[in-house]
Formats: C-alpha cells, structure tokens, sequence
C-alpha cells in the first residue's frame, strides 16, 4: 500500500497528526551500523515544529526513541521501530473543517476515497507523517556517509520571487544551518525572511524551491527503465506534501538548448572518466555517472491559511471557511531535512541493491 517506500532498505510509515504518536518501521538496515537515538534527533529538531518565527508555533519536542532493531549501539538487520509522541495537538481549532473542505487540501479527495478522514490536523495528509521519513532519512544518511562515503545536502534556493546564488559545489551544513530559512546566500536569505514575515502577518502562505545536492555517489547506482535513478528520486520528492515540481541537471532549462550546448563531455581526468560539465544532474541513463548529483524541487504555498475562503461542506453546501491552528507560512525552512531524507533513503537503497547485483 501507499505508506511503504523502498524496496531494500524499505520504510513504512505510520500515525496521524493528531493522534497518540508517529513513527516510522525501517527493514533492510544492514547490520553493526552504530546507531542511537542521538544519531537521529539532530535531524528532527531541524524538522520540528516552533524552532522560529517563520514557521507554525506547535509545541513538539519530536523525541525519538528506538523500540527495536538495535542491540548495546549497533543495528541488528532486524526491523527498527522509531517512535515519537505528539505532545500538543489542539483538535478543537480544527471543528470547523470536520464539516467543511479546505480548499486545495486533501480534505475532500480523502473523505470522497474512504467515506471517512481523521479531520483533526489533517491525519496523514499533515506534514506530521514526515517525522517518521526523517528519522528514516537520518539513518539512510549514516550508512551513506560511513560506508560508502556519500554526503547529502538540501537548502532553499528561493522564495517567491526572491532568488539565491548558490555554489552548490561549495556548498557546506554550516551554511544552510547560518539562518532560520536554510538558504546559504545570506543577503537573500534575510529578503526571503521578510516575504515570509509579511504574508505571515496577512494571514497567507508563500511557496518556493528547495535544491538538493549529493557528492561522492560512486558511479554505477541506479537502475535501467522503470527503476531509473531520477525516477526514483521524482517520485520520493512528489511524495512530499505541498510539492508541485521536480527537475534534475539542467531539468526544463533543457528545453532552449541544443545538443551541441547541452552533451555533457567526457575527458580522463585522474584516471577515471570525468565530464566537463554536469547538465545531466550527476544521472546518465538512469544510473550515476560519478558526479555531483543535484535537482530542484518546486513547492507551493501552505493551502491552509487564515483567511476566509469559499468552499464546499461535506453536505454538498457553498459555504465560506477561515481556517484556524498553527500553520506554516512556508513549508520551507522545514522542508529542508525532509528533502534530505527522502533523497538518502533513495541512495541507501539503490547502493544496496548495487551491492547485491554488482557485488561492490
């Protein structure tokens, strides 16, 4: 069903925004990697609710706790359970919208699907559900980086129409990590904070792009035709809420170029074969080609926002709704380690699987 990811190094996960806890069940880890909850944390406080001003102001410490899988620090190749409690869920702001339709949310396509919905925060349509694909994700980092030597980065690169430079082969943590909109260019960085501060104030909502970046994929990973490298990586990116947009390598920008301008040429280069460009992303027939992986991903604005819209109630009325609660001006600043994740949990399972085909 729709709640697993992966094929390998597989996830399932589970809860809804408002209900006791969400969590995440991860199969495939390999086993003796070191593991604790302290590897994991530092990724869902990135993720977690009211860490600034510019985003929703819930309470939720995100503490995570392994129930299973790991044995005195080390994974055990058994299934890892990842648990986290909600702690401050407020069902009441949400009455309203038992009986009416937000507008551009799922509320009604799940309601029209099962003839029922966990109303309350969304249920699993909430960006809630991600806690357990970051404590997934912050795994899957770990494996890459200490057994294959692969580093995973995500930052914003814009704000409506606010637009950063980037280099994004210099691009480093304690850059993105230097504001509370995770962008690297810190005089955009600062004009992206003011659109957010302002359409905060409105009542309203605001989108942008997140790029993702990955250094030190071996060349080899991947899979012809249906299970192509950047397939994958589309699909785990689509699967994020309030997401409208994937490209990779030169992505649509493609489109005004000519083959001429656009091949990437091949050179050896340290005894190995190298490009002297990198419009591909990084991903050549859907398998790596040793460079630098990078891909934008397009976000839309919150659809909940606090201002009075027109929409439709369960009974079929022409009603008008102002939504209340905690919400995201821009999904944004949290966004970040969710793309980060599902990017790892892509790589881990394609590096496994090259394993197990190709024996390296």
């Amino acid at each position: 069903m729709g709640n697993t990811f992966g094929h390998l190094f597989r996830i399932t996960t589970w809860g809804e925004s408002h209900g006791g806890a969400v969590g995440v069940v991860l199969d495939g880890c390999p086993p003796r990697l070191k593991l604790t909850e302290a590897d994991i944390q530092p990724d869902l406080d990135r993720r977690r609710p009211g860490q600034s001003r510019i985003v929703t102001q819930r309470k939720e410490t995100d503490t995570v706790k392994i129930f299973s899988g790991t044995f005195e620090g080390r994974t055990l190749g058994t299934p890892i359970l990842m648990f986290v409690p909600n702690e401050d869920q407020r069902s009441e702001a949400y009455s309203e919208m038992a009986t009416k339709f937000r507008p551009s949310h799922a509320d009604f396509t799940y309601q029209a699907k099962y003839g029922i919905r966990a109303w309350p925060g969304g249920g699993r349509t909430s960006a809630r559900e991600t806690v357990g694909r970051v404590a997934a994700g912050a795994v899957a980092k770990k494996l890459l980086r200490e057994q294959f030597g692969v580093e995973v980065l995500a930052y914003v690169t814009q704000v409506e129409r606010v637009i950063a430079e980037v280099d994004r082969e210099k691009v480093r943590f304690k850059d993105i990590e230097s504001n509370i909109i995770r962008c690297p260019d810190q005089a955009a960085a600062e004009r992206m904070i003011g659109v957010i501060d302002r359409v905060r104030k409105d009542g309203d909502s605001v989108g942008g792009i997140i790029e993702g970046v990955v250094r030190g994929v071996p060349v080899g990973w991947g899979e012809p035709v249906f299970d192509r490298l950047e397939a994958d990586l589309a699909k785990a990116m689509l699967s994020l809420p309030a997401t409208k947009g994937f490209d990779i390598g030169s992505g649509f920008d493609a489109v005004t170029m000519r083959g001429s301008e656009h091949n990437d040429i091949f050179r050896m280069k340290g005894g190995r074969v190298r490009t002297l460009t990198n419009r591909s992303g990084g991903i050549q027939g859907g398998i790596s080609n040793g460079e630098t992986i990078y891909f934008r991903v397009a976000f839309k604005p919150t659809a909940t926002i606090l201002q009075e819209q027109d929409t439709v109630s369960a009974e079929g009325r022409n009603v008008k709704l102002k939504a209340r609660g905690r919400h995201d001006p821009c999904v944004l600043p949290r966004a970040v380690p969710l793309v980060e994740s599902m990017t790892a949990l892509v790589l881990a399972d394609h590096a496994l699987r090259h394993r197990a085909q190709c024996g390296k």
